[in-house]
């Protein structure tokens, strides 16, 4: 068995440290270039309207509902109301992506067919968000953000 120097216990411990600081400059790198962005340009200025803005969208009394057919890969979302009828849905703007990197993201036209507005995309497996803005007839703001879950 050889003997263990002080060279070699440099070596060893340089390397290890070498190892280390590679994946952390990798990760931050990768951490760096994927990242979308912010959620919103200013948040100070987003928060003076947030109050009132989210008692409007109450008001309203909208649930949404997302799903994805795997076998006709189209998105379905379904807007209802207080009832559990169909929203009266005036405008309606939808951004599909990934929660880590912006290349994937979309804005597809949907159509209102059978009570749901659908649109056709092939979505690869893993966690899709899509960011769903949709306006009633009186201009109420309706925001939300749901996951959706695409199988292997």
């Amino acid at each position: 068995m050889a003997e263990m120097t002080g060279r070699k216990v440099l070596a060893i411990t340089v390397g290890a440290f070498g190892v280390i600081i590679a994946v952390n400059l990798l990760m931050a790198f990768k951490a760096v270039s994927t990242f979308p962005g912010l959620e919103v340009q200013n948040p100070y200025v987003a928060s003076q309207t947030f109050d009132a803005e989210r008692t409007a969208q109450q008001a309203l009394g909208w649930s949404l509902a997302a799903d994805y057919d795997e076998t006709a890969r189209e998105i379905a979302l379904r807007f209802s109301d207080a009832e559990g009828r169909p929203a009266a849905v005036h405008t309606l703007d939808v951004l599909i992506g990934r929660s880590t990197e912006a290349r994937d993201d979309r804005r597809p036209e949907f159509l209102l067919r059978d009570g749901a507005f659908r649109t056709a995309q092939d979505l690869a497996p893993g966690k899709w968000i899509l960011r769903v803005e949709a306006t009633s007839a009186s201009g109420t703001l309706f925001r939300q953000r749901l996951d959706l879950h695409v199988r292997d």
